[in-house]
């Protein structure tokens, strides 16, 4: 176990974030999955407790394998990766509609393990490691907006592109990381405030071509806009279905909430293990428990902008504000969706949701910033070493 230990480099304060919502999630996992038991009659408790283990195990597995690859790997990985990950969207999307007889536009099927593959979280992270690394290499240089056509904005459309039709909510949460990242990065704004209105331009022509033709993109444009119409008219409490059980179980928890396990709204609120397990923890372990969670996260913002801060090169520091912001982001808009502060957009609750993508992405992206975090360790260890070897004669003659 020492010997392990000694192996784990890189910020001990996001290992520890990690290592506490990953034990925490068993339970709320566990209670909702008495959803998916009793009321949808498919599988067993253990079998959902069993799997999420199994699915957290291999979570901390990627992290472990990725914090040990120095950071500057990413960079050529970054180039590899586009392409294919480009290929996997556009065979997404073609793929068909279902899986299952169930809407998969957003999946793929992995052949011979059963499982399947949210292909646009891969591309959420790939796409902003890519923009980290256009940004860090023209630091120092000053572009017009037509040299950065091709290298940055091309890749960055095209992925948003394949993503749009399927799925809306992430599309807007890594055009808006990119943005964040491009101001971060010494982007120029005013060429920002041009993309800006290109991506608005962009949607308005997605929209009219969804209306104007029904069956290109069936069901999609119809579903954002009634979610963001459900969200303003409080009153149709028939088609916020969601929301309003959401609500209920919000309510029923108080300050200290009715206990682990106690859920009652489990048993009405679809997707209570994986979109909207925040309001079931808020149920069950009342205010206290959904304020420890918004702690939670925001000490994990604050340990990546510590990482950020203290890393040495530019594309250090761009690749760890690229891997660690959508995570925090992602955390407080499904809190946000659950105590209805935002329309329902289907973003899990990262490290705590089930499910095996988000957790895999979740994990790669925190296995980056303690890749960068490592490094920072490792130069100042062997400072430290230099220190200790330095004859004194030399170090008071230097002085002198």
């Amino acid at each position: 176990m020492q010997e392990l230990f000694k192996n784990i480099k890189g910020d001990k304060a996001i290992w520890a974030v990690v290592a506490l919502l990953a034990l925490f999630s068993f339970l709320p996992v566990y209670s909702a999955s008495t959803n998916l038991v009793y009321v949808v009659g498919s599988g067993t408790t253990f079998g959902y407790l069993l799997k999420h283990g199994i699915l957290l195990a291999l979570g901390v597995a990627i992290i472990y394998g990725v914090h040990k690859i120095p950071y500057r790997y990413f960079k050529g990985l970054s180039i590899i990766a586009m392409p294919i990950t480009i290929l996997l969207l556009i065979y997404t999307l073609a793929q068909g509609t279902t899986i299952g007889g169930a809407n998969a536009s957003r999946w793929i099927q992995v052949p011979f393990v059963g499982i399947t593959f949210q292909t646009s979280t891969l591309a959420s992270i790939v796409l902003l490691i890519h923009v980290a690394r256009y940004l860090a290499k023209i630091k120092n240089e000053k572009i017009t907006f037509k040299e950065s056509i091709v290298p940055l904005w091309l890749p960055v459309f095209l992925v948003l592109i394949l993503i749009l039709p399927a799925n809306f909510s992430t599309t807007a949460i890594i055009f808006l990381m990119v943005l964040v990242l491009c101001f971060l990065g010494g982007y120029p704004w005013k060429y920002l405030a041009a993309i800006v209105g290109a991506g608005l331009l962009g949607l308005t022509m997605f929209v009219l071509t969804a209306k104007a033709f029904p069956g290109l993109f069936p069901n999609r444009v119809d579903t954002w806009i009634s979610r963001v119409e459900n969200f303003a008219d409080e009153g149709d409490s028939e088609a916020d279905y969601q929301i309003e059980r959401a609500k209920i179980a919000i309510a029923t928890g108080g300050i200290v909430g009715v206990g682990a396990g106690k859920s009652v709204m489990k048993n009405f609120l679809p997707q209570s293990s994986s979109d909207f397990i925040y309001a079931i923890i808020i149920e069950e372990y009342g205010l206290i428990g959904g304020l420890t969670m918004v702690f939670i996260y925001l000490l994990l913002l604050f340990r990546i902008v510590i990482v950020a801060h203290k890393s040495e090169s530019t594309f250090g520091k761009l690749l760890v504000i690229a891997a660690g912001l959508p995570i925090v982001f992602q955390a407080f808009i499904n809190m946000a969706v659950a105590v209805e502060l935002f329309p329902v957009t289907g973003q899990t609750l990262p490290l705590v949701s089930s499910g095996g993508t988000s957790i895999w992405m979740t994990c790669l992206s925190i296995g980056i910033i303690l890749s960068v975090s490592a490094k920072r360790q490792e130069d100042l260890e062997q400072i430290e070493e230099e220190a200790d070897n330095q004859n004194p004669l030399d170090i008071l003659s230097e002085q002198l």
